[in-house]
């Protein structure tokens, strides 16, 4: 399911693009298998803000540690900043879809699927 999620596909069913009709414009069901991307919980967007906060971070703290490896002792701080300022800025925004279809299969895998998880088409 993870990397059904990952993939941006149903982390359940594996349809691609399922919860979204553009970058930023979510379904309200996958169009494959009718699971709602909420599940009845108000705070599932609190999860995948965490998972883009993570994946963000965990790249940017890579990246700064590789350039200070590859730099040191002549660290080009402006530049730095600059480089992990604007990708501090991207990354979340590109990967805004994969942070809904990682944190569905999270939550598929901590909460079973019921019959009203699924819609009524």
């Amino acid at each position: 399911m993870l990397f059904r999620g990952a993939s941006w596909r149903c982390p359940w069913c594996g349809e691609r693009r399922a919860f979204f009709a553009g970058w930023f414009t979510k379904e309200p069901a996958c169009r494959g298998c009718g699971l709602h991307w909420r599940r009845g919980d108000d705070g599932f967007e609190l999860g995948a803000a965490t998972v883009g906060a993570i994946v963000t971070l965990g790249a940017l703290v890579v990246a700064l540690g590789a350039s200070l490896v590859i730099t040191w002792p002549e660290v080009a701080v402006p530049a730095l900043l600059l480089v992990l300022g604007t990708a501090a800025v991207l990354v979340p925004l590109a990967i805004y879809p994969m942070t809904y279809t990682v944190w569905q299969a999270l939550d598929l895998v901590m909460r079973p699927v019921s019959p009203a998880d699924f819609s009524d088409e």
